[in-house]
């Protein structure tokens, strides 16, 4: 397969490299794209040098598969190019909600993936790691209703969100206070805080990234009349997105049902004791972590966690490649 990378220079982009080369991905050819800036850095692959190329129009002819990295107005600009030449593998919010447009999760809804137009979705990272746990026990005992409150790393806004975030903390440690000036990527310091916001509001007060939970869900499992409520919350992890999420079923299903059911899934990493899974625990793995099983009054408590670069993002994006050339 003759593969592209676009956006290879950001946090996404350089492990969807890593993972296709874990993944002994079959590359006979691999261009990287980005932006101007980074033209000329070289990343291995395969033990082989690669120069970043920056990216044109016409930078996808030959490409069986490109795969986007970027923020939603690029993807808006140069997928189309890119779809008319290759299968597009696209990673931003751009057209996740496209009724045209698989969005895909691997062993959840893989057979969507046959309708693609040559450009399939990767959802949203909180989303992915939700709808791997929902959907099982959803395939077991039809879902009734759904609350979701996330716990996301400062990675998942990029490298220069991680920057401003190192900096904050050594200010803190120093015992001096974070100045607004310091302050550009998140609309708060995330150094020491929470930030019980992330994208913008709409009408009713739900965030961006709420909104992405909850309508992905529902498109990715086919339940388009699911009751479901996210609270998206930024904290000051560098690394891996948590979830507390809230569960009732149409029957009463026991703790135990539950965790029966989630310890037969191959990528799902299920803690059964009290001990609990946590954002330091999941770095560079590909699994979801699940812990802190509870039954209330019907319902199903539970704590998920996962990488939400790899995970949530590369892992996910490259599996969906392997899908396609498995079809």
């Amino acid at each position: 397969m003759r593969v592209g990378v676009v956006g290879a220079t950001g946090l996404v982009g350089e492990r969807i490299i890593r993972v296709l080369e874990e993944k002994n991905f079959p590359t006979e050819e691999i261009r990287l794209f980005s932006s101007i800036k980074s033209e000329g850095k070289r990343i291995v692959f395969k033990d082989r040098e690669y120069e970043v190329e920056p990216l044109q129009e016409n930078s996808f002819k030959g490409l069986d598969i490109t795969f986007f990295a970027t923020d939603p107005e690029i993807s808006r600009e140069f997928v189309p190019k890119a779809r008319r030449e290759s299968i597009v593998i696209d990673n931003s919010s751009a057209f996740r909600m496209d009724k045209e447009v698989p969005l895909v999760v691997p062993g959840v809804n893989s057979e969507v993936i046959k309708s693609h137009k040559n450009l399939i979705a990767n959802p949203n990272c909180s989303t992915i790691q939700l709808v791997m746990v929902l959907a099982p026990l959803n395939r077991r005992v039809k879902i009734k209703r759904v609350w979701v409150c996330s716990y996301q790393s400062v990675s998942g806004m990029g490298r220069e969100a991680l920057e401003e975030f190192k900096y904050q903390l050594e200010v803190l440690a120093m015992g001096e206070e974070i100045r607004k000036e310091d302050v550009n990527i998140f609309p708060y310091p995330i150094g020491g805080n929470v930030i019980p916001q992330i994208g913008s509001f709409d009408k009713k007060g739900y965030s961006t990234e709420e909104n992405k939970i909850i309508n992905e869900t529902r498109k990715i499992m086919g339940i388009p009349e699911l009751k479901i409520s996210a609270t998206c919350v930024r904290v000051p992890v560098f690394f891996g997105h948590s979830e507390a999420v809230n569960v009732e079923f149409e029957r009463r299903v026991s703790r135990e049902e539950v965790m029966d059911i989630l310890s037969s899934i191959p990528k799902i990493i299920l803690y059964k004791g009290k001990e609990y899974p946590m954002p330091i625990d999941v770095v560079d793995r590909d699994e979801v972590f699940v812990g802190r099983v509870r039954e209330e009054d019907g319902a199903i408590g539970l704590w998920i966690v996962a990488d939400n670069l790899r995970r949530g993002a590369a892992t996910n994006a490259v599996e969906i490649a392997e899908e396609i050339i498995k079809k």
